[in-house]
C-alpha cells in the first residue's frame, strides 16, 4: 500500500513543477524589463523572449542580488551583458557583487575614470572578469548591439551617447558621461539615461539621435538638474520610471521634474512608492 504522505508530497511536487514550468514557458514569449527598487540608486534588468539577460547598473549595495534571485531561475548563474552607465557609487557598487555571484559574458562601459575606492574595486574586478573569459567593451556612440540575428522584428540596443566629442564637453561632470542606451524590441522601446543632466540632454538632442521611446528611465533619480522639457518632449514616453530611495536626503524626485512629466500626461512610476517596476510585453513574433 502506498504511503499517503509520500504520495501527497509527490503529487504536490508534480503540481508545483508544472506550474513553474508553465510560468517559464509564458515568460519565454514575453519581453520583461524590471526597474529594481534598490534604494537610492539605479538597476534595471532586461530579459528578452529568447532568454537574453541584460543588467543596466547595479545600485548602491547588495540589494541587486536579492532582486536578481527573484527575477532569474535559481539554476541560472550567468548574465549575457552588464552595462555600467557611469562609475557613480549608486550605480557601480552593486555590480561588484554581481560579478562575484554570476558569470558575466560581456561588459560595456565608457571607461571614465574616477578617484574613488569603489572605482578602484571596479577596475580590479574588470581585470579578474577578463581573465575568466568575459569580453570588455568601451561605449562610443553611435553603436548598435544586436540581441538576435535575422530576427523578424527589430531587436537591438543603440548606444546614443556619449561620443568622443561629448566626452570632451562634459569632462568635469561624470553624470554627463552616462551611457544613454535605447532598447528597441519588436515595437517596444526603452530609453535608459543613467544620471544624464540637462547639459548632457542638450548635447544628445543636438546630435539628432532618435530618442523617441515608449518608456523613459528618468535621469538622475528625478533630480531637477535632469529631464528638461525639451528632452521630455523629444522622448515623448507613455511611462516614466523614477528609480529613487524612500525619503532620500537629496529630495528626489524634485517637484519641477514631476511637474514636467505631468504636463505631458506621462504615467509616472516610482520605485520608492511602487517597489520594483516590472513591465512585461507579450511578443507573438520573433
Amino acid at each position: 500500500m502506498k504511503n499517503p504522505i509520500i504520495h501527497a508530497l509527490w503529487i504536490g511536487g508534480f503540481v508545483f513543477l508544472n506550474l513553474f514550468l508553465w510560468q517559464e514557458v509564458l515568460k519565454g514569449n514575453s519581453l520583461t524589463v524590471s526597474f529594481f527598487d534598490v534604494g537610492q540608486g539605479d538597476s534595471s534588468f532586461i530579459e528578452t523572449t529568447k532568454g537574453t539577460q541584460i543588467l543596466v547598473d547595479g545600485g548602491p549595495d547588495t540589494a541587486v542580488l536579492e532582486k536578481l534571485g527573484k527575477a532569474m531561475p535559481f539554476w541560472d548563474r550567468s548574465i549575457d551583458l552588464v552595462i555600467l552607465s557611469h562609475p557613480a557609487q549608486d550605480h557601480v557598487a552593486g555590480l561588484l557583487h554581481v560579478l562575484k555571484a554570476y558569470r558575466v559574458k560581456n561588459i560595456l562601459w565608457k571607461g571614465i575614470e574616477k578617484e574613488t575606492a569603489v572605482f578602484k574595486q571596479w577596475e580590479e574586478a574588470l581585470l579578474k572578469e577578463q581573465d575568466e573569459g568575459a569580453r570588455i567593451f568601451l561605449a562610443d556612440a553611435p553603436q548598435r548591439i544586436f540581441l538576435r540575428e535575422k530576427a523578424s522584428c527589430p531587436q537591438h540596443i543603440d548606444i546614443l551617447y556619449p561620443d568622443s566629442l561629448a566626452g570632451t564637453l562634459v569632462k568635469n561632470d561624470d553624470n554627463d558621461t552616462s551611457i544613454v542606451a535605447r532598447l528597441e524590441f519588436c515595437g517596444h522601446s526603452f530609453l535608459f539615461t543613467g544620471d544624464l543632466t540637462k547639459k548632457g540632454e542638450k548635447i544628445l538632442l543636438s546630435q539628432k539621435a532618435s530618442v523617441d521611446s515608449t518608456i523613459l528611465k528618468v535621469g538622475h533619480h528625478g533630480s531637477k538638474t535632469s529631464s528638461s522639457e525639451e528632452f521630455v518632449k523629444a522622448v515623448s514616453p507613455d511611462v516614466a520610471v523614477i528609480s529613487v530611495g524612500v525619503k532620500n536626503r537629496y529630495g528626489h524626485p524634485h517637484q519641477e521634474t514631476l511637474a514636467t512629466l505631468e504636463k505631458y500626461g506621462i504615467d509616472i512610476r516610482r520605485t520608492d512608492e511602487d517597489g520594483d517596476v516590472i513591465l512585461r510585453y507579450g511578443i507573438s513574433y520573433f
